[in-house]
């Protein structure tokens, strides 16, 4: 198997990242900060918004919901309070699943090149 390198874990995201994991704008990512208190970034000297791990955890979910499922905002943000835990391990569970997807494609990939 051909080597990978490590992911390297960053400890804060700037707000241009995170909408570019998302391909999103950055005035989605101020609006859904404002409208889910779950999302909490904090702010260097300059005022800059800096994300955490969570809250793009957070925010996966929250673009699953509304973005994916068509939920609306009030929906989301009903169904995150009510059933945080569970609409969590869905999330998790989801991202088990295309983890193992990729992986196995990967794996046919190289099953199918030439050597």
């Amino acid at each position: 198997m051909p080597y990978k390198e490590p992911k390297i874990e960053k400890l804060f995201y700037s707000i241009g990242e995170v909408a570019e994991m998302f391909n999103v704008n950055t005035s989605l990512i101020r609006f859904w900060e404002k409208e889910f208190d779950i999302i909490k970034p904090k702010k260097n000297k300059k005022g800059n918004r800096l994300f955490t791990k969570e809250d793009v955890e957070n925010f996966h979910i929250i673009f699953d919901l509304v973005k994916v499922r068509g939920m609306t905002l009030a929906g989301a943000r009903k169904k995150m309070k009510e059933n945080k835990e569970d609409v969590h391990d869905d999330f998790e569970v989801i991202q088990s699943l295309n983890q193992i997807k990729e992986m196995l494609i990967e794996i046919r990939d190289e099953l199918d090149s030439p050597k």
